[in-house]
């Protein structure tokens, strides 16, 4: 299996948790699974943007990332390819349900064998970034 897709419900529009994404300073805010925090050098929100950053572990080990941002349609659809080791390109889809957003997060890795040798983090890091999505949206949706 090379694809992971992962779902969280927000009490929030998703006009708020895109915004989430849109802020470069908000987005580092949240980006990454728990414990990790991101230095941006590059965030061209916009499709065909570069988005270059380090993210900083809790292990105090720093992660380079080279991603592009494929897609974006305001309030709806992030698309992002990851351009650097390992490849894959992450969606991310909101949609409105009742007062809140239903978000989908589906991230497909282009080597199905890498995929699998990296599944034990990733699978995780995913909840853990929807989890700090959802409190970056519910801390700044007043």
């Amino acid at each position: 299996m090379h694809v992971f897709a992962h779902h969280a419900f927000l009490a929030a529009a998703p006009s708020k948790v895109f915004a989430a994404f849109a802020a470069p300073e908000r987005l580092a805010r949240w980006w990454g699974p728990a414990g990790f925090r991101n230095t941006f050098a590059v965030c061209e929100f916009r499709p065909g943007g570069a988005w270059r950053f380090t993210m900083h572990g809790p292990d105090g080990k720093d992660y380079p990332n080279e991603s592009q941002f494929v897609e974006v349609v305001p309030n709806a659809r992030v698309v992002i390819r990851h351009v650097n080791a390992p490849h894959f390109v992450l969606t991310v889809e909101l949609h409105a349900e009742g007062q809140g957003t239903r978000v989908q997060w589906t991230q497909v890795f282009d080597d199905p064998a890498v995929a699998q040798a990296v599944r034990h983090i990733v699978e995780p890091a995913n909840e853990q970034n929807l989890q700090r999505l959802a409190a970056e949206v519910a801390h700044t949706a007043g």
